[in-house]
């Protein structure tokens, strides 16, 4: 056992997150922790990183144990450069070992300039070195609060991968249901203050919470029927009640108090929104450039009332660009966007308008529609709210009160109140948890009208999305028909397609070279040869990295280490030399012969 916390309680002013929990993290648990906002995860995790300290109960953990925090909004330092960011708090013998891995991770999550400073990133760029950093620090427990926000589905795929491998114990928060499915082998649930473990990946956790939920059921029946004769009983009157009866009483009202709190508040949405003619969105061969870098190029497409896009690609590909152009906040270039007069839009950005913190729930709600119309009838903006999860106390609060997914939901409330009949989805699943998603999921489903979503969150694109635009770069921009799923089908049949020609081509200059190379006998030996070598050294290097960062407190064998490590690279870089200088060598040969 790494680390254990045990009968936990935390509560801010009269809201109970957390309610004598119990968690234990052993060598190897890769940990998912999932549940509505609002409920306590990230303080959970807040409180096993021993950032903040519990009402009650205690955190207990092996003192050599070094535990890595990766916020949900990191606050870095703006006045130093990325590297730096990445190494704060670390030895320089730690920064020397594994610079070029911080490197190689920044770059596989798009960060390539190591010496900007802070300040110049954006906000998704500062989430990416604060990634990076909790990567990097050696640590036998990783707390990750949403690692995979502000990340595209390329970034994350690599994360997905990265943590697969990881040696040490994770526990984290995300509400990427394929990343959950992938990464971890243990679910915890915190649901109305407690909290529920169960082993496996996210899949095994809907079996079993089937299975639990079911049993509550049973055991709720029992309990009804045993409250009903104990009613019946108490109705009775005082008649024949003495000493011994009261231990009846106390369990009758022990039981009743049980009831009260099994039940969950689900979240309901029903289908809203205005009429839609035919004529929805035309984009007629819309281009947009910033500077010298094309965004959009030259790109046609009618969106149906009935259309179900997803937009996929690199951060800083456009793809939030063509929303705001869809919406009128960016006008093209070249081309036009033309709306039918039915339109009305409702725009859920990235980053959530900014929304009058002083305001009560119930008020900020209630000034965009007091009562609208659904499926089932009139329902009132209270009830709505209801819906979403904000009890009638959380509804007399202000919005300053509200955790940040809280404040999503709210949000997200507030774009379907106006009634809209084209959605434009810009990263919707980020800061929303799971069950939010799922409903959501559900009314996208029954929504009468266009979607058009980005989005990162696989499972989700799955789900919702019939159609994917994908933003290559450069202004390009490919259309798949299909799911998410069959869109990574072609593109993987895309990538067969690509090798097999690369590989023909690479056989056929492989046959030109065995007829026509005349290197010497020892430089043709070393030519077929030194690749193996250098693979070879690269394990080496790398297994002395390992060795390295298990010894780190002994500088003796550190130093000894170091040493080995220069001699190392110093054949590597020989080996490196000489590979390009054979290349080069084999390259001319070609070209003479072909002449």
């Amino acid at each position: 056992m790494l680390l254990s916390a045990e009968k936990i309680t935390k509560s801010y002013s009269e809201k109970i997150l957390l309610k004598d929990i119990s968690l234990y993290l052993n060598e190897g648990d890769k940990v998912g922790v999932i549940g509505v906002n609002g409920t306590g995860k990230s303080t959970l995790l807040k409180i096993i990183a021993q950032i903040e300290k519990p009402d009650s109960g205690t955190i207990t953990k092996n003192p050599d144990i070094r535990i890595e925090y990766l916020e949900q909004n990191p606050i870095l330092d703006e006045n130093i450069t990325v590297l730096e960011q990445v190494f704060m708090g670390t030895s320089s013998e730690i920064k020397n070992l594994k610079t070029y891995e911080a490197k190689s991770i920044l770059t596989k999550l798009g960060i390539d300039e190591f010496d900007k400073t802070i300040k110049t990133l954006s906000g998704g760029q500062k989430k990416r070195v604060a990634i990076a950093s909790a990567l990097v620090h050696p640590c036998e427990v990783l707390i990750l609060d949403e690692p995979t926000n502000h990340l595209d589905n390329e970034m994350v795929a690599w994360l997905e991968t990265y943590l697969g491998k990881y040696k040490g114990s994770i526990i984290m928060v995300t509400h990427d249901r394929y990343f959950l499915d992938r990464v971890t082998n243990k679910i915890v649930e915190i649901s109305n203050g407690n909290l529920y473990s169960y082993p496996g990946n996210y899949s095994d956790f809907l079996k079993l919470k089937v299975e639990r939920e079911e049993m509550e059921i049973g055991t709720k029946r029992k309990r009804k029927s045993f409250l009903k004769k104990e009613l019946e009983w108490i109705q009775r009157g005082p008649r024949g009640r003495g000493t011994k009866s009261k231990d009846r009483i106390n369990k009758f009202e022990e039981l009743s108090e049980k009831n009260a709190n099994i039940q969950e508040t689900k979240l309901e949405m029903n289908s809203i929104s205005t009429r839609l003619g035919t004529k929805v969105v035309e984009l007629h061969s819309i281009s947009k450039s910033y500077e010298d870098k094309v965004i959009i190029e030259n790109f046609d497409h009618f969106i149906s009332r009935d259309a179900r896009i997803g937009i996929v690609g690199k951060n800083g590909y456009g793809k939030s660009t063509m929303l705001n152009m869809i919406n009128g906040n960016v006008l093209p270039d070249e081309g036009s966007v033309i709306l039918g007069k039915t339109v009305k839009i409702g725009y859920f950005t990235q980053h959530s308008e900014e929304m009058d913190q002083s305001l009560r729930v119930i008020d900020f709600i209630k000034e965009i529609a007091e009562v609208i119309k659904t499926p089932e009838g009139l329902v009132t903006a209270s009830k709505m709210l209801e819906r979403f999860l904000f009890t009638s106390d959380l509804q007399w609060n202000t919005i300053s009160k509200l955790s940040g997914g809280e404040q999503r939901r709210l949000y997200l409330l507030s774009i379907l109140m106006g009634a809209p009949n084209v959605l434009l989805l810009d990263e919707p699943t980020n800061d929303l948890d799971i069950e939010t998603l799922t409903i959501l999921e559900d009314y996208l489903e029954r929504f009468n009208g266009a979607v058009i979503v980005v989005s990162h969150d696989r499972y989700f694109l799955d789900k919702v999305v019939d159609t994917i635009f994908e933003f290559e770069g450069h202004g390009k921009i490919r259309k798949y028909l299909g799911s998410y799923r069959d869109y990574l089908s072609d593109k993987v049949e895309e990538i067969k397609e690509d090798k097999k020609l690369e590989s023909k081509d690479n056989s056929k200059k492989r046959v030109k070279s065995h007829l026509k190379l005349k290197l010497t006998f020892k430089e043709q030996h070393e030519f077929e040869t030194i690749e193996m070598e250098i693979t070879d050294l690269e394990k080496k290097l790398s297994d002395l990295s390992m060795d390295i960062e298990k010894e780190s407190s002994d500088y003796v064998k550190l130093h000894e280490y170091m040493k080995e490590k220069l001699v190392l690279e110093k054949k590597m870089e020989k080996k490196m030399e000489r590979w390009v200088y054979l290349n080069n060598l084999v390259e001319k040969i070609e070209e003479n012969k072909s002449k």
